[in-house]
């Protein structure tokens, strides 16, 4: 079974930086897509940037270029951990942040972090 666990969420000034980790574990393998996504109060999910476990990565427009997706993974492939550098960050960056992991077809969530970015 694939269990997912986001860290990394807090409070943040308007401008200040985090970094998001989305821990994998449960037999992950070889061929999978990870992704960042969030909700905000009142509005739906949305994506925010996926990368494959070949590295190729894709970005919501809100995101290009002050966000950075990265992950590592295990030589065993049983476990991988991907992270999201938030940067530059804006009070409408506010949101639960939620990891997925899609594998063969399948999608898996993880409970969330959340981020508020407030003065």
């Amino acid at each position: 079974q694939v269990h997912l666990e986001e860290s990394g969420g807090g409070l943040v000034q308007p401008g200040g930086s985090l970094r998001l980790s989305c821990a994998a574990s449960g037999g992950v393998g070889s061929i999978y897509i990870m992704g960042w996504y969030r909700q905000a109060p009142g509005k739906q999910r949305e994506l925010v940037a996926t990368i494959t476990a070949g590295g190729s990565i894709t970005y919501a427009d809100t995101a290009k270029g002050r966000f950075t997706i990265s992950r590592d993974s295990a030589k065993d492939n049983r476990n991988n951990t991907a992270y999201l550098q938030l940067n530059a960050l804006k009070p409408e960056d506010t949101a639960v942040y939620y990891c997925k992991i899609t594998i063969r077809g399948y999608d898996y969530w993880g409970p969330g972090t959340q981020v508020t970015v407030s003065s």
